[in-house]
């Protein structure tokens, strides 16, 4: 199937693109939470997915688990491709040491180039941004835009509440059943490899 999430995306100018890798994109939080379980487990994961062949792209900082998961692929030898738009510059760290680094113009510039350079997605814990743009790719999912892995990690429990919310909108009617079985959810870094089995990189379309 054609990488018809393009169509929902916005126009950008011609990327130069310096990766060979299939790139998962990580959505997680620009702080690094209360309990170090969550810096924990997202360099633990991060680590597994650069020692499986895959790259990372992410929103381009160099602060929270944003950082963290950079650092780590970068240390392990794996392609990463961050994407930060510029009036955010003015207060996230933007990463220094990527593969590649898109600065970009708006928000929806950036959640559409994550989209298209993507071969998975994967929600770690994180605040507002992280709900918006995993729920975001969920929703273009279910219209069809693009067959690709979602995954939610939960670590330390942190997603069950957004689980049961989305059970209870099948329960009232508002979700179908097959879309919900679509956003996976992991408790473990084992159970997102495995989904992430047989992963190629997508063709990169210029829009």
């Amino acid at each position: 199937m054609m990488n018809s999430v393009l169509k929902m995306t916005v126009k950008h100018e011609k990327v130069t693109t310096k990766t060979s890798q299939a790139l998962i994109a990580l959505y997680c939080g620009s702080r690094s939470g209360n309990h170090p379980i969550y810096k924990e487990k997202a360099i633990a994961l991060a680590s597994a997915i650069a020692e499986q062949g895959f790259g990372l792209v992410y929103g381009g900082a160099s602060i929270g688990l944003m950082g963290q998961v950079a650092d780590t692929v970068i240390e392990h030898g794996g392609d990463t491709v961050g994407v930060i738009p510029e009036f955010m510059l003015d207060y996230e760290i933007a990463h220094n040491q990527l593969t590649e680094l898109h600065v970009v113009k708006t928000m929806h510039e950036r959640k559409a180039m994550m989209a298209e350079r993507a071969s998975a997605f994967v929600a770690l814990p994180g605040g507002l941004g992280t709900f918006e743009e995993i729920l975001e790719i969920a929703t273009w999912g279910q219209l069809n835009q693009h067959q690709k892995p979602m995954i939610l990690y939960n670590v330390n429990n942190f997603y069950d509440a957004l689980i049961a919310q989305l059970d209870h909108a099948v329960q009232e009617g508002f979700l179908p059943p097959q879309h919900r079985a679509k956003l996976i959810v992991c408790n473990h870094a084992e159970q997102i490899l495995n989904a992430l089995k047989n992963l190629q990189a997508p063709v990169h379309f210029v829009i």
